[in-house]
């Protein structure tokens, strides 16, 4: 794998990924793809795809080149993989990479009516398909429309433009004025041997990760557990349920959760920060939303630094300001974001339904189409063409007489290297 040659087609590129190797070995002709040449990943990702580049690819390991001869159809034979492709990873071996074998995959019995037949069956999906594509991709788009929706909100709601609330009826307070009047109201999780991983338990007081603090919503119902013991000696470092949670480390930082009421105390640990607000001050889903609102989000990234993943200076941190009116204006504000966040949750859900049974879609069109019921009407206007010479009946015997033919090569070509 080389900076220059000729490009090696991974698995990577054929979903989308641009990160190409290339290479100068001089290979025989097979071992190459051309555009419009039918693929199978038999690998990770399981399914049939075309290549799609203008130029000569050498494809990878992981991928096989699929001829079909000349009793299939090449779009029929496509839409077949496309078909089986579910049945074929059920039987897949292997745990870390999931893989089919080349004897599983040529032993495995497929649907082959007659040649005029899978050119009819290959029309009708193309159609059929490019409507369900076309419908999922414009579901796909809502999700984005959304969460820009969600942003235009937080923008207005910390602006005043949501409410009745004027521009100078917020004060700037920083996070620090923010926190309550006690010890450990707002900090960061222990350092390194302060909290080992030899420290977790399966069971105890529970830890909170960054990977739970995601998008205003908290957890994934997976953590770890301390000892009473390492529980008490974390006592500065504990989250109270009510509390803000902020992510100290990501690419970028700055992800806001509330640590759900009917959840136990629990230890942070060390890339999360944690906020517990001075409800005299502000309400605690003020200051999330207040924090998720682009506004902040820039400003958690302008006090940050790293490379590969940057982190919140804490210092810098408290001294950042949330615009906030009074506790009553507050409450207005939580309610009409609390509202407008519902109408568009709701959006969400129904249009995550819609996409399952889009993708369910394109199954139930394929299995239709390899019963007969898509060709049903065709069949009938065409009986020469599914019939006599034309009949699957007799597209099997060829298959037949050519993989014999196909035999006595190899014998033939045995015998003359053994000779």
């Amino acid at each position: 794998m080389l900076s220059e040659g000729t490009p090696i087609l991974r698995i990577q590129n054929l979903n989308g990924g641009e990160n190409w190797f290339y290479s100068d070995l001089d290979l025989p002709v097979d071992k190459y793809c051309e555009k419009g040449d039918l693929l199978y990943a038999w690998s990770a990702t399981f399914g049939p795809y075309w290549s799609r580049w203008d130029h000569r690819l050498i494809y990878h390991y992981h991928i096989w080149k699929v001829v079909p001869g000349d009793c299939m159809d090449k779009i029929f034979a496509f839409y077949e993989l496309k078909r089986i492709t579910g049945a074929l990873k059920a039987s897949a071996h292997g745990v870390a990479m999931p893989h089919i074998t080349k004897s599983g995959m040529e032993d495995w019995a497929i649907t082959l009516p007659p040649l005029a037949e899978q050119k009819a069956i290959a029309e009708k999906l193309d159609t059929l398909l490019a409507q369900v594509e076309s419908t999922k991709a414009r579901l796909e788009r809502i999700p984005k429309i959304l969460k820009r929706f969600r942003q235009s909100v937080l923008a207005a709601a910390v602006s005043g433009k949501l409410t009745e609330v004027k521009e100078n009826d917020f004060s700037e307070i920083t996070i620090e004025g923010l926190a309550k009047e006690r010890k450990y109201s707002l900090g960061i999780g222990p350092f390194g041997s302060n909290l080992k991983v030899s420290d977790y338990c399966a069971e105890g007081h529970p830890l909170v990760f960054v990977r739970e603090i995601r998008a205003g919503r908290f957890g994934d119902g997976a953590t770890k557990y301390v000892s009473s013991g390492k529980f008490d000696e974390l006592r500065a470092h504990r989250v109270l349920p009510g509390d803000v949670l902020i992510t100290k480390m990501g690419d970028p930082p700055g992800d806001v959760a509330i640590y759900p009421v009917n959840r136990p105390e629990a230890v942070i640990t060390a890339d999360c920060i944690k906020l517990s607000v001075n409800q005299n001050v502000a309400m605690t889903k003020y200051v999330s939303y207040a924090m998720q609102s682009e506004q902040f989000r820039l400003s958690v990234i302008s006090i940050s630094a790293g490379v590969a993943q940057q982190k919140v200076n804490l210092t810098k941190f408290r001294k950042l300001t949330l615009p906030t009116p009074s506790l009553e204006k507050q409450t207005e504000i939580v309610r009409r974001v609390d509202q407008l966040f519902a109408y568009a949750d709701t959006i969400e859900t129904q249009v995550n339904n819609a996409l399952e049974r889009v993708n369910n879609l394109t199954q139930s069109i394929l299995a239709k189409a390899f019963r007969g019921e898509l060709t049903e009407q065709w069949r009938k206007d065409n009986p020469d063409l599914i019939n006599g010479e034309n009949s699957a009946e007799a597209l099997l015997e060829k298959i037949k007489a050519e993989r014999e033919v196909a035999k006595s090569k190899k014998k033939a070509k045995e015998k003359v290297r053994k000779g």
